[in-house]
């Protein structure tokens, strides 16, 4: 992968949307809701503060993490589909 996020920010591959319901019922692309939980496969540094010091990220690579709706933008790198997001748009680590 060609990307390296800075400071604060992480990358995060999505996880998959179901594909069938409980029921066993096939869910149609077009009503697909967006997942909000993926796994973290590249970290920044960490935040800068205004006197200049690295205060460390919380999550690591590899943490499964859950995150809003909406967090994150959305890039394309060699075919796969990723999020860049800052950290304080997760909301917890799955253990």
């Amino acid at each position: 992968m060609g990307l390296k996020p800075l400071h604060d920010r992480i990358i995060v591959r999505a996880a998959q949307a179901e594909e069938t319901t409980r029921g066993g019922i096939i869910i149609p692309d077009t009503a697909k809701e967006k997942p909000m939980q993926g796994e973290i496969i590249a970290v920044g540094q960490g935040k800068v503060s205004e006197d200049g010091k690295i205060t460390a990220l919380q999550v690591k690579v590899g943490d499964k993490v859950l995150y809003g709706k909406y967090a994150g933008t959305e890039v394309s790198v060699d075919g796969e589909e990723l999020l860049i997001m800052r950290e304080s748009d997760v909301f917890a680590i799955i253990d």
